[in-house]
């Protein structure tokens, strides 16, 4: 495609101003000669008038805002007997930041070994000693400066330590220690089995988010980078295999605008998704859409990893409620090995949610949350409902297809049943019962003044008589199978973990790194699509398999690895090196 056909061209254009995007658009255009456009569907973040909900330490106000993520997005969670269940919302970030705009603010990275077995798995160069560079580089963190930390990058680390916690986090530790975990101050440098301070990106009490670090105003001012939010890109355009551009959506019409190199970073699901409509993908599932295919990438929206969890929750007495030293829900982890199948260690992770939502009764409710850091299934997959830009894809996470993860989670229920009915727990916590995240739940934790007014009264009439509080407890609140039910009935306890059982909004792995003896693999270890020049994919989707961590920290290091890369290759004339990452 001739450069006249397009209405303007840039060097680089990365789709999607989220985790990796951001972190791209900062760096790429960090030299003057890079003319860079960051395209965003979602809306910007004003550097001096950050909305409150972003802001907060607690984050439950923004992750569930309908404003800040992808309406219509829908995720079916299992298959049971090869049918997939009732599909529900899956909250997928929709603004500058991405994910760190609005996610739980954690900032950990998982365990050396998960870096490993990315390069096991055929991702050259990803291994841990050559990823934990680019870990430091994007931190700053305030309590530890030794060599598995960064101190000067820009996001800011902290973690909230045992002197702070509440009485319920504080209640957790204790039941942890009686059951021989040890402390590990730092989750982030000490990979054993223990318990830990949650790592945030979070400073100030407020939010460190990737929109407001990466493009600070001198990088926002820079005149060589452009930065369009509210704008989706429908489709790739090529010439024969080689990208050249993209199709911009202004209203109704399409804007096509050029591009030295396309970077595509909208997502686990948003990536494919754009891949698959420019007619990048399984052949028959193109073709049933009438996709004119460019590249055959059987690949393409396949091995979908998210972690599987689930909760037991409990009524908090008033005393170990959330406290004033922060708003930040969760203070307390766990990491454990089940040894169950062959799991790696340290393969699970148990929370203390001392807070479960932003209203009053969430205030009231605890959690502990397990889920497993390194699962086995990854047969989930996104395909388009339609070729239409405008259609949202079809997620299917297919969380539990491997049994040793439906049999991690019972062990893990077991597990946390043990630590609820710790003296230390039963001291503070009442009424424990197996939780879910039901349409209901989801329905009263919508941020509404009529939710608000619901909750307002039924937290007041728990807070009532304990006659009272375990009947509303019961009725009202939990709904469902009993504690004493599940942990008397193995069959009842699985069907209920199936039934229960959601992923964590870590969606990865879509569009995944890997050798060319792997056919699946979409991108090589350079994030270039295979089969196709001018096109890369930088974001979670190009995991080789999700890591034991929250995805944003992971998300952060890989955009700044591919960019270092990139760079490099630029300041070395385009000769493919150990250390570039070769120009298309």
């Amino acid at each position: 495609m001739p450069a006249t056909s397009f209405s303007e061209h840039f060097d680089y254009i990365i789709v999607g101003g989220g985790s990796a995007g951001c972190v791209l658009a900062s760096r790429l255009s960090a030299k003057a000669a890079n003319r860079v456009l960051l395209c965003e569907a979602g809306a910007d973040i004003s550097l001096d008038n950050v909305p409150p909900a972003i802001l907060d330490s607690y984050p439950g106000t923004a992750y569930l805002n309908p404003d800040y993520v992808w309406p219509d997005l829908q995720a079916t969670t299992v298959r049971i007997n090869g049918v997939a269940g009732r599909a529900r919302k899956y909250e997928q970030a929709r603004i500058l930041g991405g994910g760190s705009s609005i996610n739980g603010q954690f900032l950990n990275r998982g365990a050396p070994s998960d870096y490993d077995a990315w390069e096991a798995h055929g991702a050259r160069g990803w291994n841990w000693q050559s990823v934990l560079p680019f870990f430091k580089r994007m931190e700053a963190d305030i309590d530890f400066h030794d060599a598995l930390h960064g101190t000067d990058g820009p996001i800011r680390v902290r973690r909230i330590f045992p002197e702070q916690w509440c009485g319920h986090a504080r209640a957790v530790a204790a039941a942890l220690e009686a059951q021989g975990y040890d402390y590990l101050p730092d989750q982030n440098g000490d990979f054993r089995d223990g318990y830990f301070p949650i790592a945030i990106s979070n400073f100030n009490e407020q939010r460190v988010s990737v929109a407001t670090t990466y493009l600070d105003a001198a990088t926002r001012s820079r005149p060589n980078l452009t930065i369009r939010t509210g704008t989706e890109v429908s489709s790739l355009i090529f010439d024969g295999t080689r990208c050249t551009g993209v199709v911009i959506q202004e209203g109704d019409k399409g804007k096509r605008v050029g591009g030295g190199e396309i970077i595509v970073s909208s997502g686990a699901i948003g990536s494919p998704a754009l891949l698959l409509r420019s007619g990048i993908g399984p052949v028959a599932h193109l073709r049933d859409l009438g996709v004119d295919i460019v590249a055959a990438l059987p690949g393409v929206g396949q091995n979908l990893m998210e972690h599987p969890s689930i909760a037991l929750a409990s009524f908090i007495d008033d005393g170990a409620r959330i406290n004033d030293v922060t708003r930040h829900h969760i203070r307390i982890g766990a990491r454990y090995s089940s040894k169950i199948g062959g799991a790696p260690q340290g393969d699970m992770l148990i929370l203390g949610v001392t807070k479960t939502s932003w209203h009053a009764v969430g205030r009231r409710i605890g959690t502990l949350l397990n889920y497993v850091n390194n699962p086995f299934s990854k047969r989930g997959e996104v395909t388009l409902q339609s070729r239409d830009w405008r259609v949202r894809p079809n997620v299917a996470l297919n969380l539990l297809d491997d049994e040793r993860d439906l049999d991690r989670l019972v062990d893990g229920f077991q597990r946390m049943a043990l630590l609820q009915a710790s003296a230390s727990m039963q001291a503070v916590t009442k009424d424990p019962f197996p939780a879910s995240y039901s349409e209901k739940v989801r329905q009263v934790a919508m941020l509404s003044a009529k939710n608000r007014f619901i909750t307002d009264v039924l937290a007041k009439l728990l807070d009532g008589p304990a006659p009272l509080r375990s009947f509303l407890m019961r009725r009202v609140v939990a709904g469902g199978p009993t504690l004493d039910e599940l942990l008397g009935d193995d069959t009842a306890l699985r069907a209920f973990i199936r039934s229960a059982c959601v992923g964590v909004w870590h969606a990865s792995c879509t569009c995944r790194m890997g050798g060319t003896d792997d056919p699946l693999a979409v991108t090589d270890e350079f994030a270039r699509v295979r089969g196709v020049r001018g096109l890369r994919v930088v974001d979670a989707s190009i995991f080789p398999v999700v890591p034991g961590a929250n995805t944003n920290a992971p998300t952060i290091m890989v955009a700044e690895k591919i960019a270092d890369g990139l760079l490099s290759a630029q300041r070395d004339g385009g000769v493919i090196t150990n250390r570039t990452m070769a120009p298309l």
